[in-house]
């Protein structure tokens, strides 16, 4: 009968030692994965390729409403009657009265459209009441 060692092996020992087999290689390569996934899109800023799609066009958007919104100011300081029109429209009590106006004076509606920017007329009105 062998005498069993009592004394412990090193981990640096026991990890020499250690021979995994194939399929917990494979299995710990796919944790890896779902794990480098898992951090990526959850911390990592990863996005699928349709959010990005949403995201360019709502910065499209908001990028149209800001250059119309800066046009429309433009427009309505360039108009011959400003000083009268802005105390009338600094005279109006809501946001969707101001709204309006700036829709009728025709400031906000750009060069080859029939109708105004819906956000060019929010930052227009937000320009002018400040």
């Amino acid at each position: 009968m062998a005498m069993q060692s009592t004394t412990k092996r090193s981990l640096s020992r026991r990890w020499e030692d250690y021979q995994p087999t194939k399929t917990m290689l494979v299995w710990a390569c796919i944790a890896a994965i779902v794990a480098t996934m898992v951090v990526g899109f959850s911390w990592g800023g990863w996005v699928t390729g349709g959010t990005s799609q949403a995201m360019a066009a709502t910065a499209g958007d908001n990028a149209r409403g800001e250059l119309a919104s800066a046009i429309c100011v433009e427009r309505f300081n360039a108009a011959p009657d400003k000083a009268a029109k802005l105390v009338e429209f600094k005279a109006l009590s809501d946001g969707y009265t101001k709204r309006q106006f700036i829709e009728a004076g025709g400031w906000a509606t750009m060069p080859g459209q029939t109708s105004p920017d819906r956000l060019g007329v929010q930052g227009c009105a937000t320009a002018l009441a400040a």
